[in-house]
């Protein structure tokens, strides 16, 4: 119980989010990113992914693996991964998993503005536990820098396509 009072007080949050303005209604954001089979044309590490399980789209508990290139240099691995929220138009999250135990949760939430865009965040949290605790302690500042970069990068790239779509069918 001490523990977790102290961790509490003195452990930084082992998250962090983005968000990016895009002139594109939330229908359209909502089909880029809730297809994770598209991942590979937005995110700097994650290059490819597939549905598994039957799975073909978004639900809550459909299960899909990621192929990832960490740092966009290696090492390279798969994740496998499970919805944990999908509201369409509004929120897509996923659990990344690892030995058997979530260790990562991301999640992007739309925002619909008045001016017709959609505001995207993107986040991610890692799990508070163990070795976790230890990496986040010793590597969180980087790690942190490091993902709030390649979230922004995603977000650009999303960004991209969904206003050039919206443009070509608005």
């Amino acid at each position: 119980m001490t523990y977790r009072i102290a961790c509490a007080r003195y452990c930084p949050p082992m998250q962090g989010s983005v968000t990016v303005h895009m002139n594109a209604p939330a229908k359209v954001v909502w089909d880029l990113v809730s297809d994770v089979t598209r991942i590979g044309e937005f995110s700097p590490e994650t290059f490819e992914a597939e549905w598994l399980d039957g799975a073909t789209g978004p639900a809550v508990g459909a299960h899909f693996r990621g192929h990832v290139k960490r740092n966009g240099v290696g090492p390279i691995y798969w994740t496998k991964c499970k919805v944990t929220s999908c509201e369409p138009e509004r929120d897509f999250g996923f659990g990344v998993y690892g030995g058997g135990a979530r260790v990562n949760n991301w999640r992007y939430e739309l925002t619909p503005t008045d001016d017709g865009g959609t505001d995207v965040t993107e986040s991610f949290q890692l799990e508070q536990r163990g070795v976790l605790k230890v990496y986040w302690a010793l590597l969180g500042k980087l790690r942190g820098k490091t993902n709030e970069n390649g979230m922004r990068k995603t977000l650009e790239r999303i960004k991209a396509v969904a206003e050039a779509e919206a443009a070509t069918n608005g």
